[in-house]
């Protein structure tokens, strides 16, 4: 009969603390019983856990409710049902002028641009007030940033500084944590110690009330509370119906509702992500030694997690919260299969886990939140524009890298870009679906990531020894190393570059020659074929844009206003699509030039530098 754990709580000098029953690995105490589903050792901790200020966007939810409800998300995107769910209509193509039909005496509100989504599209919005457009935010909840940090470097939040989003006070005041070096490493095969990069830990909260602040005092209006019902596309504007009956007009709708946008899975026709990143962690007080970090680190081979084979990877920062708090977040790729593992079951596996990586007990922590999220990928990325007036943003647009598991450092390496695109789009009234997915274009360094993701996918049939993926990163970031900081800061930043990549590649090949059979039988043939598609037009991206970009970019503003919108365009895709948009600040070359301790620059066996 099943067992249903009755359970007090109790709570001592204003703090809760674990009921012995639920103490995640603490002796067990007298308890009694009633036929009813036991609860596993996830529910138990998660209930046991007080959440408050949930809010929208990946990460922002914390209970036991919302895992679950995730998890069905994602057991439905993994089902093996081969008849295609047909999504729900959201947006609708409708001939003729909006002052014709039936809303033209409904439009509460008249904007150039409406941005559906809040929690990273009040970035995009505020970027384009500060240029003098009439812009509305809509957010289904309280437009506000989650409790956790986002992890980032200063470099990436200087560009938001560029754009008119930030001053640097604003960086320093959402800053809640600083720390270095940070490391790299794979299961016993040494580690590498870097400067930088991901060393900020930015309170969302903070960042997103400042944006808020200066969006407002720019003349923006913030709608908190409605959700997007439909969307009418008409010649000359698009009107936005929300479900609590307020009626909008725009000239431009920019769809930020991340990767389960309602337009999205429209567009998409409800087809299965080509992939998948499930991500777990928690943030907890009571770590002794917090002063480093850990942008990837694996310290085990590949697992079997109910019917599939997992290659768990970690990441670890100091938190903004306190001197002794961290956040741990344990990651995995995986096809969207059946039988492939849920956010829970990742979750058991962590409280294993987690204190051998950290070298800690769960004992002697007090769990502030736990985090979880599903982050789906495809290979057609990013999203070209579906229809008129309608341009996807952020997650969205599927312009993140296919392994990361957050936009946040993509918006801030392409805002400036698409601030300036869309501008001229709605300057010119360029808002027709092929010039709109000119700023979505094809970037074939984004694309050739899909390899990294595939390589880093443990599959049972594969038939590679089951260290190959901790062998194979291990070579990439030690031959990286050697090659210097130009190859391996713009990696860890998700921009690959040409010139590093082969070179990268050409050491690998020469000094770990035995590993190329295995990467065939991981990949397979097939995306090594269409990698090798992309490899070479990240050659020609980069030669257009080293060499021929000089010679038209003096001439273009002489071209007619649509010419010089397409070229302005095709110009920035060469650019990013080559990953030449990257730039060693003064302060990076600076610290590569100067490095007071080598040890923390270099590779390594030991634990701690």
């Amino acid at each position: 009969m099943a067992l249903q754990l009755q359970l007090q709580t109790t709570v001592r000098n204003g703090v809760f603390q674990y009921p012995s029953a639920i103490r995640p690995f603490g002796n067990r105490k007298r308890v009694s019983f009633q036929a009813q589903a036991t609860p596993t050792r996830t529910q138990r901790i998660m209930e046991g856990i007080a959440v408050s200020g949930e809010v929208g966007g990946a990460g922002g939810a914390y209970s036991y409710t919302a895992l679950k409800r995730l998890d069905q998300l994602l057991s439905k995107i993994c089902s093996a049902s081969a008849v295609v769910e047909e999504p729900q209509k959201v947006v609708f193509s409708v001939p003729g002028s909006y002052k014709d039909s039936e809303h033209v005496g409904n439009s509460e509100e008249m904007f150039d641009v409406i941005v559906c989504g809040g929690t990273l599209g009040i970035f995009i919005a505020t970027a384009l007030s500060s240029k003098g457009l009439r812009v509305g935010v809509v957010e289904r909840n309280v437009l506000k940033g989650r409790e956790q940090e986002w992890n980032i470097s200063r470099k990436e939040l200087l560009e938001l500084v560029e754009v008119g989003v930030l001053t640097e006070d604003d960086i320093e005041e959402a800053t809640a944590a600083s720390f270095n070096p940070n490391r790299c490493g794979f299961e016993g095969k040494g580690d590498i110690w870097v400067q930088g990069i991901l060393n900020l830990g930015v309170s969302p909260v903070k960042l997103v009330e400042i944006v808020k602040d200066r969006f407002d005092s720019l003349g923006g209006v913030t709608f908190e509370g409605y959700s997007v019902s439909n969307i009418s596309v008409y010649q000359d504007a698009a009107v936005l119906q929300l479900k609590e009956g307020k009626t909008l007009f725009s000239r431009l709708i920019i769809d930020a509702m991340g990767n389960f946008s309602p337009i999205v899975k429209q567009i998409r026709c409800g087809r299965k992500p080509d992939g998948m990143c499930l991500v777990v962690g928690t943030c907890c007080r009571g770590f002794k030694e917090n002063s480093t970090s850990d942008v990837i680190f694996s310290s085990a081979t590949a697992k079997e997690v109910g019917q599939s084979l997992v290659q768990y990877f970690w990441e670890a920062f100091p938190a903004g919260s306190g001197p002794i708090d961290r956040t741990t977040y344990m990651f995995t790729y995986v096809d969207p299969q059946p039988g492939s593992p849920q956010l829970e079951e990742l979750l058991e596996d962590y409280w294993d886990l987690m204190p051998k990586y950290q070298g800690v007990s769960f004992d002697d922590l007090e769990i502030l939140r736990i985090i979880f999220g599903i982050f789906p990928t495809y290979r057609d990325s990013p999203l070209p524009a579906a229809f008129d007036r309608i341009l996807q943003f952020g997650d969205a647009s599927g312009i993140q890298s296919p392994v990361s598991f957050g936009g946040f450092g993509s918006l801030t390496r392409h805002l400036g870009r698409l601030t300036t695109g869309i501008y001229e789009a709605l300057e010119g009234n360029f808002l027709d679906s092929k010039s709109l997915s000119m700023l979505n274009p094809y970037m074939p360094n984004l694309s050739s990531s899909w390899l990294f993701q595939r390589a880093m996918s443990a599959k049972k049939q594969s038939n590679v020894p089951p260290d190959f993926i901790n062998e194979l990163l291990s070579a990439n970031f030690i031959s990286m190393k050697k090659l210097g900081d130009p190859v391996l800061r713009p990696f860890l930043q998700d921009v690959i570059q040409f010139g590093p990549l082969v070179k990268t590649l050409g050491l690998i090949t020469l000094t770990r020659p035995q590993i190329i059979p295995s990467i065939f039988k991981q990949v397979g043939i097939p995306v090594l074929l269409e990698w090798f598609g992309h490899f070479i037009m990240l050659g020609y991206y980069t030669f257009l844009s080293t060499f021929l970009d000089p010679t038209i970019r003096p001439l273009i503003e002489s071209f007619p206003a649509k010419m010089r919108y397409e070229w302005k365009r095709g110009l920035e895709a060469w650019q990013y699509g080559a990953g030449l948009d990257y730039k060693q600040s003064p302060s990076e070359a600076h610290e590569a030039a100067n490095r007071s301790d080598p040890s923390k620059e270099t590779f390594s066996t030991n634990s701690h530098p």
